[in-house]
């Protein structure tokens, strides 16, 4: 524990660092995100729960010593080139996800289906938007995944408040194991209907993310129809997922009053997931994960000038282990609020 309480400590001070000094702009911009599968669904199985609170920093200004994380990235890799026109910005996260059986009262569960697994993670990510219509993303998420993020007490405690059956098999769980991601992902925004702005356009993605608890790349898109698009290129969601980001620019909004409707898909070809494949260095339970998974979203976001924003999806999720019965239904809802 020792290892995870150290690795915690590191996360968390990653976390802090939210640029507020040497930058002109000073609004910011905090995410609450719910995903689980029992928000449309009558459904309490696999990914069944995601919860994740973010801040999204201002702009950084181009003198300030907070393009350094970016220039850095830049030397030694093909991102965050110059552009005629540039934004960036921080965003700092908070977020634990579960993952269970279909059957909860099974002790010991069955051994052909998703083990339980918890993971509770803190990251930061560096957005640069390019000439309004690329943006690319680098994120490092660190955390510890099993009994250490609290996967049990969080599902059984609010099981209790609500009356339902508590899970049954949480001690079978994947064990305890500080976890890595680090992920790259570019989009790309093309209108296609009216003036970018307002009318439809296409965001295409494609990205990867490597380390112990998801490894795999990834492409899609989402088309959408609405007004004032520019302000971002999608909502956000809890990776693994089609990417959306926390990146928003209320500097692109004509009038005060957006929206779109959107429908999308992704794809991905996954090497290594840990709450399938099980611990990386010890016993635990596992499944035969499935390489290429996907998923297809619809949904809408709705946002008063840049007060006040508010995102629903419905995300339909292949199958992503053998065996399994189904594919997935998963709801999401998102509250945003600037200051």
């Amino acid at each position: 524990m020792a290892v995870v309480t150290k690795l915690t400590v590191a996360a968390l001070a990653v976390a802090a660092a939210v640029p507020r000094p040497a930058i002109a702009d000073t609004s910011e911009r905090l995410n609450i995100l719910e995903e689980n599968d029992s928000i449309y669904f009558k459904s309490d199985r696999h990914y069944t729960q995601g919860l994740r609170a973010s801040l999204l920093g201002p702009d950084v200004g181009n003198e300030s010593e907070w393009n350094g994380p970016f220039n850095l990235f830049g030397d030694i890799a093909p991102v965050f080139g110059n552009a005629a026109q540039r934004s960036r910005r921080y965003a700092v996260f908070l977020g634990q996800s579960l993952f269970t059986p279909s059957n909860l009262q099974l002790k010991p569960p069955d051994s052909h289906d998703r083990p339980y697994g918890g993971w509770l993670y803190v990251g930061t990510s560096l957005l640069q938007e390019s000439d309004r219509h690329v943006l690319e993303n680098v994120e490092l998420d660190l955390g510890v995944v099993g009994p250490g993020a609290f996967g049990k007490q969080t599902q059984n405690d609010f099981h209790q408040l609500i009356g339902v059956k508590q899970a049954q098999g949480w001690s079978s769980q994947i064990q305890n194991e500080p976890g890595g991601m680090l992920s790259y992902e570019r989009l790309w925004r093309f209108a296609l209907i009216g003036d970018g702005n307002d009318g439809v356009d296409i965001v295409p993605q494609a990205g990867a993310t490597l380390g112990n608890v998801f490894t795999y790349g990834q492409a899609g898109g989402m088309l959408r129809i609405g007004k004032n698009l520019h302000a971002d290129y999608g909502p956000v969601r809890v990776r693994p997922a089609l990417s959306g980001t926390d990146y928003f620019d209320a500097d692109q909004l004509d009038g005060k009053f957006g929206f779109y409707v959107f429908v999308g898909a992704q794809g991905r070809a996954v090497a290594h997931n840990i709450f399938l494949d099980g611990n990386t260095f010890r016993q635990s339970p596992s499944v035969r994960k499935r390489v290429f998974v996907g998923d297809l979203e619809t949904g809408f976001s709705v946002f008063w000038s840049s007060a006040v924003r508010l995102d629903f999806a419905a995300v339909r999720r292949t199958k992503e282990f053998f065996g399994q019965q189904a594919d997935d239904l998963i709801g999401t809802g998102a509250l945003t609020v600037s200051w």
